[in-house]
């Protein structure tokens, strides 16, 4: 039995394509891995089928706070499913919820947290759920920001941007490893060197290099466009969209900068994404 390492990041930051990376390079970079077959890799902390597996059977029936004190047991049951460590991506925050800690510490073996200037993270927030912008700036500054349980899984609670990332400070910062979306995009070959050296993982350069290519922007917006992606929100008409930094300049306006400023101008300082305004 192995412990959990979260991928953990507020959505739309980068999160799918570091699971298509860490699936690529894993497997050697021998065949290109689907994105629909990123879930086999790493498990979902919200899918449902592990508070069934911590309830003994069916969920149905019980109280959303009677479903969420299944949280440590579930997340235990992702630890007995291998032998090794085990991926799990979250896009919750790390604090409680119906006084269960959403990320569970005795499961925990390690973290990686993605960030993404929210700057552009409202626009591609915006393109996912189905927002305006505005709505999209208005969920990222909600520190009780969530969605909905579904049939196949449980609530996600974010928190806003600023809360969501300074949560992830609580990890000890031995066993956790922030990466900017930013950095994955101008300097791939260094980011992703040092998330494998994180891991204590090594490969050759040239499994390296394949696996980031195999898990580019462009591969999985190919993919997508072939196959379709079991991730996409029902409302938009794509999950990968453009994948760019700085689309924020052409598309906000100056009160909508202003607005995200004001609101997560501490942590967006801590992070690089005050420079350039």
């Amino acid at each position: 039995m192995g412990g959990i390492i979260w991928l953990a990041s507020y959505p739309k930051s980068g999160n799918t394509w570091m699971r298509s990376f860490l699936q690529n390079v894993i497997l050697g970079g021998q065949n290109t891995v689907h994105i629909n077959e990123l879930s086999q890799f790493a498990y979902g902390d919200g899918q449902k089928i592990w508070y069934e597996q911590a309830a003994g059977g069916s969920i149905d029936g019980l109280s959303a706070e009677q479903k969420m004190k299944l949280t440590p047991r579930a997340h235990m049951a992702m630890t007995r499913s291998r032998p090794q460590s085990v991926f799990v991506k979250t896009h919750n925050w790390m604090g409680l919820t119906y006084d269960t800690h959403l990320i569970t510490m005795e499961a925990t073996a390690g973290a990686i947290h993605i960030i993404r200037n929210p700057l552009d993270v409202s626009i591609s927030l915006a393109h996912h759920f189905g927002f305006s912008i505005d709505e999209s700036i208005e969920f990222m500054s909600d520190p009780e920001a969530q969605t909905a349980e579904d049939d196949y899984k449980m609530p996600q609670y974010y928190g806003s941007w600023s809360d969501h990332t300074k949560s992830w400070d609580r990890l000890n910062p031995q066993y956790m490893h922030r990466v900017r979306y930013e950095d994955m995009l101008t300097k791939p070959g260094k980011t992703f060197s040092e998330v494998l050296k994180f891991l204590q993982i090594k490969v050759p350069k040239s499994t390296l290099a394949k696996a980031i290519k195999q898990s580019s922007f462009k591969t999985l917006q190919s993919q997508e466009k072939k196959d379709g992606f079991l991730e996409r929100s029902d409302k938009a008409e794509s999950f990968f969209r453009s994948g760019k930094a700085g689309e924020w300049k052409s598309v906000l306006t100056d009160e909508q900068v202003k607005k995200i400023v004001d609101t997560h101008h501490d942590v967006m300082e801590k992070y690089g994404y005050l420079k350039g305004l």
